[in-house]
């Protein structure tokens, strides 16, 4: 007999933007004996109303671009969508380090997967900050009766097990209006996933991410980042700038309007100037601007370096934060829309003093061609996220790396009883 697919199920990711949601649909194929595989069945894009600067101004128009992205990937696929993998990205983002600590249950000092979930849970009594909301949980070593560094404690003996984990918040009002916004559609929330989290789990090897290596999500109105060494995260930050601070520059420079900026910011943006000739000029009158106006392309791309610098040096300083400015080895892998401009790896590798690459999603196979646009990355990574944690789910009886959990349980709670 040969070796049959079984197809499980479907996982729905939705990448909230201020820009645009995109919405992606994958199926997990099991084999028999192995991990599923994940395949890409659908992808779109709608513009994001109701969203501005990360933040939610209006739940209706929030709701009425989901539904619109949730009907086009419905039509798309020929698959309804229940329930979702939800994508955020906040400025309102903050990390904390915690430990967790309990007396192993069994008398004999057998380690098993509930005294894991217990000790993870240990790490949630702390308070979060005002206003906040825990987002993640991410476990980054386990100690058994003070022996350190131990990724998986499950069958070892001891009597006392610790754990440090890496505790991200978010705004506890934008987790709820989005939640909201999404459970107004008439579908079900899984879980919400710090997008730049979800980046990270198609666009950088486990290799990588042991030897240290930093995920950039440039992104319209903020920048995240995310820092693996030893296998996991080790901190997270969102920057408050983004393409949109590009796009603005240039209708500026070129005192022209965003939308012909934004084109020539995307067809002709170029991060290096030295690259540029000086001779070289473009007549705007083709991009959209309703008089001739010649401008020149090399002082195009000196403006744009000069916010893409900005950008790095940002970036720069949140890896001194950790003391690991220049100290990562597998470098920077960028991904989001922002990511598109000519020269960005040139400037990051002088600017940052790493190696620097484009990040395309690894071992993920798909029937659209959306899977190497750089801004898709996310949807598509919540998709895998939420393929790993259904299939980690059904083989170890639970979750150790849930994201939301119980906030997201109460928020469910509380916005069925307000839905009709």
């Amino acid at each position: 007999m040969g070796r049959t697919s079984v197809q499980s199920q479907s996982i729905t990711g939705i990448d909230i933007g201020s820009t645009s949601i995109r919405v992606v649909m994958g199926q997990i194929y099991a084999e028999h004996g192995t991990k599923g595989k994940v395949q890409i069945i659908g992808a779109v894009e709608v513009p994001s109303e109701g969203i501005k600067k990360g933040t939610v101004v209006s739940i209706d128009e929030t709701v009425s671009s989901l539904s619109h992205g949730l009907e086009q990937i419905e039509r798309l696929t020929g698959v309804p969508v229940d329930h979702a993998w939800v994508g955020i990205s906040s400025a309102e983002t903050t990390s904390q380090r915690h430990k967790g600590v309990v007396a192993v249950a069994k008398p004999d000092g057998d380690i098993t997967d509930e005294d894991v979930e217990r000790v993870v849970d240990a790490t949630r009594t702390i308070a979060p900050p005002l206003n906040y909301e825990m987002l993640h949980v991410l476990p980054s070593g386990f100690s058994v009766d003070g022996q350190t560094g131990i990724k998986d404690p499950v069958g070892m003996t001891g009597i006392r097990l610790e754990v440090d984990a890496q505790i991200i918040y978010t705004s506890a009002a934008h987790l709820k209006h989005i939640t909201k916004a999404v459970y107004r559609t008439g579908i079900d929330v899984d879980d919400v996933v710090l997008s730049i989290l979800a980046s990270a789990q198609i666009v950088v090897t486990e290799r990588q991410k042991e030897l240290g290596v930093v995920v950039i999500n440039i992104g319209g109105p903020t920048t995240s980042i995310a820092v693996y060494e030893g296998g996991e995260v080790v901190h997270t930050a969102t920057l408050p700038i983004g393409s949109d601070h590009v796009t603005n520059d240039v209708a500026i420079g070129l005192r022209t309007s965003i939308d012909v900026a934004e084109r020539v910011k995307r067809e002709f943006g170029h991060c290096r100037p030295s690259d540029v000739s000086k001779k070289d000029t473009l007549d705007l009158a083709g991009l959209g601007q309703k008089e001739s106006e010649i401008v020149n392309m090399h002082y195009i791309a000196e403006i744009i370096e000069a916010r893409m610098s900005e950008i790095f040096e940002k970036v720069n300083e949140e890896l001194g934060v950790i003391n690991r400015s220049q100290l990562l080895p597998a470098g920077a892998v960028f991904t989001g829309g922002g990511a598109n401009i000519s020269g960005l790896v040139d400037v990051a590798k002088e600017e940052l003093g790493l190696p620097a690459s484009i990040g395309y999603p690894i071992n993920v196979d798909s029937v659209s061609d959306k899977i190497n646009s750089l801004a898709f990355s996310p949807a598509i990574g919540l998709v895998v996220w939420g393929a790993d944690m259904t299939q980690q789910h059904v083989r170890r009886g639970h979750s150790r790396f849930q994201a939301t959990g119980k906030a997201i349980e109460k928020l469910r709670g509380f916005w069925k009883t307000l839905i009709p």
